[in-house]
């Protein structure tokens, strides 16, 4: 392979250069005057890109996804959660039920207007089965339910389209005095009245029960939710409640006996667990080898793992100070069948080893040691800008190893700043792992997985 220095002078002079290399491309340049020149060198590698299974991800969240997909490219995922309840200190019914007597008990499954995937008329079914064993602090995806539940002891269920016809446009679209939308779209669990007439005796029997917590969830381990029919649809869900509803006497204001309906609720938040699962399958086509194609699909599905010669390079730059490296990972276009997955609108890159604390530790990208990138649709690429940071930090570290990285699909939560003269910039407040379905294709030709590095000569 020919190599090309040239050394470019501020001056009026331009000196050209040329030598020979088996591997590199080299060009020198400089910035310096005629007589202190500064080589420049531009050398060009090539990573790997390869396909990577990743069964569970870290989804520490009090939202969750409830449903089945399939895809026919990218395969079939069930999502489904076991979560707890918070319990207030000191917890106690407001009111006293009529003979001590519980009327009825509501499990609640909310989300949003358009909050789910695949097609809204699919016919689905909600189930829900008492957690008998303590959970244990393990936000990975990819817990047996088995483990937790008794699978024979149903406490309800109910059938269910993620877009529901029979409420009106008139309360589907009326807005509150704020413009806030007042339709919460809601599948509704029928429990079983003596569940909550449980609580409602454990409580003067046992105020203690309630005193905290910890006491509570030994009582109430929680609730597993999952779908046991249907397939097409997947929900986003805002949160999960148990309402207790009873009723009791209460004075009128001409002291005549009235009776009210009331209730207790329980949510799921973000002081108690919630642990998501999603199985997927179907996904071998996607881990065979491929010499044009790297995948990524959501949630907990394939990352694309990328190998760059940091070898090779500290071999040949030697001394040299690493100036820029940019990566670009472009894509295919996407499929165009009905309910076709979309691209991940936020990748991270970041170093294989540091995948198991980055989401624990509720990390950011730094630009040194992970990088983000948003999808740019018309371009099909996701830029992720200049990574010498990280091959240095590499470098300095694991000098006598390649570096391996992960493609993460990631969702971004974002704040805005105000500058002194009113401009507003948007920054990354967190990441966490993205956990509704997406998929996308990664080119891994030879061009598509070129690395140029630009490296600096001082003397």
């Amino acid at each position: 392979m020919n190599i090309k220095p040239l050394l470019i002078g501020l001056g009026l002079g331009i000196t050209i250069l040329s030598g020979c290399s088996d591997d590199l491309n080299l060009v020198g340049s400089t910035i310096q005057p005629d007589g202190d020149k500064m080589p420049v060198y531009v050398d060009t590698f090539q990573m790997q890109a390869t396909t990577l299974l990743m069964d569970s991800v870290y989804a520490r969240t009090t939202s969750g996804l409830l449903g089945e997909f399939y895809d026919p490219l990218y395969g079939n995922v069930k999502s489904d959660y076991i979560c707890q309840f918070y319990c207030p200190e000191d917890f106690k019914f407001k009111k006293e039920p009529i003979n001590g007597q519980i009327d009825s008990v509501d499990f609640k499954i909310i989300y949003q207007n358009s909050a789910w995937v695949g097609d809204s008329l699919a016919p689905m079914r909600a189930q829900i089965y008492q957690v008998t064993k303590e959970l244990e602090r393990d936000f990975y995806t990819n817990f047996d339910p088995l483990e937790y539940c008794d699978m024979t002891q149903s406490l309800g269920m109910q059938t269910y389209t993620a877009y529901d016809n029979s409420v009106p446009d008139s309360v589907r679209t009326h807005l509150d005095s704020s413009g806030n939308n007042t339709y919460t779209p809601t599948i509704t669990i029928r429990m079983p009245k003596e569940f909550g007439q449980k609580f409602y005796d454990e409580s003067i029997k046992n105020p203690g029960t309630f005193s905290s917590q910890e006491n509570f969830n030994k009582f109430f381990q929680g609730i597993y939710v999952t779908n046991t029919y249907g397939s097409g649809n997947i929900l986003q869900i805002s949160f999960s409640s148990i309402s207790i509803y009873y009723k009791f006497n209460m004075k009128g204001s001409q002291d005549q006996d009235s009776t009210v309906l009331t209730s207790e609720t329980f949510n799921v938040t973000k002081e108690v667990l919630q642990l998501n699962r999603f199985k997927n399958t179907d996904l071998n086509s996607l881990l065979e080898p491929s010499d044009s194609i790297a995948y990524l699909k959501t949630p907990a599905g394939v990352y694309t793992q990328l190998t760059i010669p940091a070898q090779d390079i500290v071999d040949r730059i030697g001394d040299r100070v690493i100036n820029n490296i940019p990566l670009t990972m472009k894509a295919y276009p996407q499929e165009e069948w009905q309910w076709a997955l979309p691209a991940p609108a936020n990748l991270l890159l970041l170093p294989k080893d540091s995948l198991p604390t980055f989401f624990v530790n509720n990390k950011i990208e730094d630009n040194k040691t992970a990088f983000r990138a948003d999808y740019n649709a018309s371009s099909r690429s996701y830029p992720f800008g200049n990574i010498a940071n990280l091959m240095q930090e590499h470098i300095k570290n694991n000098p006598d190893k390649d570096m391996v990285l992960l493609l993460i699909p990631v969702e971004r939560i974002t704040a805005k700043s105000n500058s002194y003269y009113g401009q507003s910039q948007t920054y990354t407040t967190a990441l966490n792992n993205y956990l509704l379905p997406s998929g996308v294709k990664l080119l891994k030709s030879k061009d598509a997985t070129k690395i140029i590095v630009t490296t600096t000569e001082y003397k």
